[in-house]
């Protein structure tokens, strides 16, 4: 399985972004994806995740301003970021996996975040 992510950048705070990730490869058996950031000086932390049915999870640090959510072909998982704040820069990294809520098999690249105050 491969994970390409794309939409990383620099927002102010208060801004929006959206981040995909498209998945390729043996698909079939991915039941579950997320993702995760690394924050400066910080320890990689998962961020939020979706199985392929419509349940769908997320840090309490980013619940009530993010969603994640799957296209319709259910290779792409997107989340989008809502009213931002600059303790949401980071590494972001998509991951997928076979069994959901559980440390994911596959990761995608990094894609920087900033936010500026």
């Amino acid at each position: 399985v491969q994970l390409q992510a794309s939409g990383g950048g620099l927002v102010q705070a208060g801004e929006s972004l959206r981040l995909s990730c498209a998945a390729s490869g043996s698909i079939l058996s991915i039941n579950y994806m997320a993702w995760y950031r690394r924050a400066p000086g910080k320890q990689r932390g998962w961020v939020a995740g979706t199985t392929t049915g419509t349940d769908t999870r997320y840090a309490g640090s980013v619940k009530g301003r993010v969603t994640i959510s799957r296209d319709n072909t259910g290779n792409t998982v997107i989340l989008q970021l809502n009213r931002m704040n600059p303790e949401d820069t980071g590494v972001y990294y998509c991951a997928a996996g076979r069994r959901p809520w559980l440390v994911p098999e596959y990761w995608g690249q990094e894609t920087q975040v900033t936010v500026s105050s």
